[in-house]
């Protein structure tokens, strides 16, 4: 079950989560799902291929951050501290 997405927000998921149910949990939580179809669906729903390249976008960012081994391993102890120490990196490899 998907918890706490905003009314009237945009779910972004992979072709993996194409189903009828989660689909359906998306509507009834009042959000609207962008999930490419897949393929040997006969019936396919709406689908933006511009508002899912944001998606591509943020994944890679998270690929690059766990490239930065203090990230990857969770040095600090305290979650301000690694909240900090993740902005940082986000925000060159997110822009670059």
């Amino acid at each position: 079950m998907l918890h706490g997405p905003p009314h009237s927000a945009l779910v972004m998921a992979g072709r993996a989560y194409y189903t009828n149910s989660i689909r359906q949990q998306i509507e009834q939580q009042g959000a609207v799902p962008n999930i490419p179809p897949r393929r040997t669906r006969i019936w396919k729903s709406c689908f933006s291929r511009v508002l899912y390249r944001r998606r591509n976008a943020i994944e890679r960012m998270f690929c690059r951050l766990k490239d930065y081994r203090r990230i990857a391993t969770r040095y600090d102890k305290l979650a301000t501290n690694f909240a900090s120490s993740v902005c940082l990196p986000a925000a060159i490899s997110f822009w670059s």
